[in-house]
């Protein structure tokens, strides 16, 4: 992870991204904190967060059927050391053989609510489920008027 990214309006009313290096945002970086650590607390700390690497094409249509729902992600664009973070841990004497940051096996992977719903497969099956929305709703990234009866 680069650094944190900031909107900031421009006068013709677009918006610019920028790189901070302000310590106050959650996607900041603390050169104490491992990988594995940072990746954790970015998933604590967002309802709906989708791990990827640039230019990845099934993290634009997870992506996109979110915001079909009325949710926007955060997209954490991994470098390739990083991505090692998100798949499952060696086994050998390790009690907890489950991966380390649950579940995830590659990218795009897709966390909500802190629990690993995996890629874009995964996404679709619980979208086509009917239960994609009620997950959502909650962990209050979407409210309750969305749920269809």
């Amino acid at each position: 992870m680069q650094g944190v990214h900031r909107y900031g309006p421009l006068a013709d009313g677009g918006v610019r991204l920028e790189l901070t290096p302000t310590t106050t945002s959650p996607l900041a970086i603390d050169v104490a904190e491992s990988t594995e650590m940072r990746i954790q607390r970015l998933i604590s700390e967002n309802p709906v967060i989708i791990f990827t690497r640039s230019s990845c094409c099934m993290c634009h249509v997870m992506k996109r059927l979110l915001s079909t729902i009325g949710v926007h992600p955060t997209v954490i664009e991994l470098e390739e050391d990083e991505i090692a973070a998100l798949s499952p841990r060696d086994s050998n004497n390790n009690e907890d053989s489950s991966p380390v940051l649950g579940g995830a096996s590659g990218v795009p992977a897709l966390y909500i609510g802190g629990a690993c719903v995996g890629g874009l497969e995964s996404l679709v099956a619980l979208h086509l489920s009917n239960n994609l929305v009620p997950k959502l709703v909650e962990v209050g990234a979407l409210r309750n008027e969305f749920l269809i009866n």
